[in-house]
């Protein structure tokens, strides 16, 4: 293709396209070296670049979704759908955005109470309560799990005993994480998720059974006071939970309570569906 096809095509140069699009050269050889937004025609020869004026659109938003800090290949993603489906990945995108925001303002909350020595009014936010639970039957998993591998691991053995408590008569109370041993990025616990459930006889058969492959186990957990405080989403994330857990602690000694058991966080709501500002778990400790 010679430059005269180029005109009579009605192509632009890169030039004539990035004034257009309101975009640098330099932006544009960016985009193509990514793959987000290639030439209509590279000249074999002089390697110039040549676009269609009807790739402006595509310029501009490409520009748009990298200013909001979007990963390349969601980007793609975004760019490739259909309208209604790159709205979607657009939001998908942007919740998760959120999420991530707000769980690093607690942190920062959590932080500057700790730097500023006023770790006491960082507890002062928090709630405490106590409440007394029955004796439960619970269907187990335990694992050996650093804190950062320790949320996928928590959502992935909490859906397979749910799924497990269909054979033992059905989950009877909130599912829970109780931890053995400090969980953090040198301690590996271990952790134990636990389902309550109704058919202990059940529960015996299934560990016998299928439960062996996944660490797992069943027990009668003892009725326990707990103290507690309610924890939002964003919350939950390490290392800001560690924040109402030192709160619980220091009402227990405030109290006068003592320790009767290994602390835990036990999960009420639905946690796909929650937003990040809305109470998904209760963060306790067995006291007597």
């Amino acid at each position: 293709m010679t430059e005269d096809d180029v005109v009579d095509e009605g192509l632009l140069t890169i030039g004539a396209f990035a004034a257009r699009a309101r975009l640098s050269a330099k932006a544009l050889r960016l985009y193509d070296r990514l793959g987000l937004l290639a030439p209509a025609h590279v000249d074999e020869v002089s390697g110039y670049r040549y676009y269609r004026a009807d790739q402006v659109e595509r310029a501009r938003l490409v520009a748009m979704l990298r200013r909001l800090d979007m990963p390349l290949a969601r980007i793609a993603e975004v760019v490739e759908a259909a309208e209604t489906e790159g709205a979607e990945r657009l939001a998908a995108y942007w919740a998760d955005v959120e999420a991530r925001v707000a769980g690093q303002r607690t942190l920062v909350e959590y932080l500057r109470g700790r730097l500023s020595g006023r770790s006491s009014e960082l507890y002062g936010k928090f709630e405490i309560e106590t409440v007394d639970v029955p004796a439960q039957v619970v269907i187990t998993e335990t694992r050996h799990t650093l804190a950062d591998e320790l949320p996928a691991w928590i959502g992935a053995s909490l859906g397979r005993l749910e799924v497990a408590a269909r054979e033992c008569g059905g989950v009877t109370a909130a599912p829970f994480v109780v931890y053995h041993s400090e969980v953090s990025m040198e301690s590996d616990g271990p952790a134990e998720s636990c389902v309550p459930v109704a058919d202990e006889a059940a529960a015996r058969a299934w560990a016998a059974g299928r439960g062996r492959r996944w660490e797992a186990g069943v027990r009668v957990e003892p009725a326990r006071r707990l103290a507690y405080t309610r924890i939002s989403k964003a919350q939950v994330a390490h290392p800001q939970i560690l924040a109402a857990f030192e709160a619980v602690e220091a009402w227990m000694e405030r109290e006068g309570l003592e320790y009767d058991g290994p602390c835990r966080e036990i999960y009420f709501a639905d946690w796909d569906a929650a937003g990040a500002e809305d109470p998904v778990c209760d963060v306790a400790f067995p006291v007597r």
